[in-house]
């Protein structure tokens, strides 16, 4: 019997493997629906994409099944180098999976450190959780979630002056304009206290795209590509904030768009 037959209330181990894209399309597709018609699921939602709570009390039951098959496989595709070895020398790939099992304890989710694992080894990288947060959002987005209109000009301008002044950043229409990519509004979140810009547009051809933007104290790092969610990523920071572009396009013309924008921005 399906985790949502008995109360609208899916349980969070249910909500956290639809955030983890661990769902068929029927079981996502009930979930959906009830993120978007269901307060308490919607705020439920949030407080588990923001990965900020006890996971030893929410994901104990489901330690002993965690996926070691799936995270053995994924770590002996990792194409370690000759000094990356001497790195990590004395400790065994089951080691590396015993380490990633345990990072469930004090709130790091499997799939999310896996994927990590290369990455971290070859240099440290400004915080990808908010890149993570914004992905499992924007995958939820349609061409209709963006249907309604983008306003004037002058309504954009405003709606981009007030999200910018509280990241301490000048955004008009001219600095974020992306090429044959309509832009359809601007507004303001919230990351771990932390203000959040997410500008979005709409592809005619592959549909809802997003630039964000977090304010930052890690220093600047030069543009980088990944894909979360089934979109391409492009992400970079400065010495005040991080950065990404996210969308559905080839990741070629991600790149292209990304060095646009981020050439606007710092004039």
């Amino acid at each position: 019997m399906s985790e949502l037959d008995n109360s609208n209330m899916p349980s969070d181990e249910l909500l956290t493997a639809f955030i983890d894209g661990e769902l068929d399309a029927a079981e996502s597709g009930k979930i959906e629906k009830l993120i978007t018609s269901d307060a308490q699921v919607a705020e439920r939602f949030d407080f588990l994409s923001r990965g900020d709570l006890p996971f030893r009390e929410a994901f104990e039951p489901v330690l002993a099944a965690a996926p070691s098959a799936k995270l053995t496989a994924m770590l002996a595709a990792i194409p370690f180098t000759n000094e990356q070895k001497k790195a990590v020398s004395g400790v065994s790939r089951r080691g590396f999976l015993s380490a990633i099992a345990a990072c469930l304890v004090v709130g790091v989710a499997i799939d999310r450190a896996a994927i990590g694992i290369r990455r971290s080894i070859d240099k440290p990288e400004e915080g990808s959780d908010w890149r993570a947060v914004v992905a499992e959002y924007l995958s939820l987005y349609t061409p209709d979630t963006l249907s309604a209109p983008a306003g004037d000009h002058a309504e954009q301008a405003a709606q981009l002056s007030e999200v910018g002044s509280k990241l301490g950043l000048t955004l008009t229409p001219e600095t974020v304009a992306l090429p044959g990519i309509d832009f359809k509004r601007a507004q303001l979140l919230n990351y771990d206290s932390k203000p959040l810009a997410q500008i979005a547009y709409l592809d005619p051809e592959s549909g809802p795209m997003a630039l964000c933007i977090i304010p930052s104290t890690k220093g600047a790092a030069a543009p980088d590509m990944e894909n979360r969610r089934g979109m391409n990523v492009v992400y970079w920071s400065n010495a005040t904030h991080a950065f990404m572009l996210i969308g559905h396009l080839p990741i070629d013309r991600m790149k292209a768009l990304a060095d646009g924008v981020r050439g606007s921005l710092a004039v």
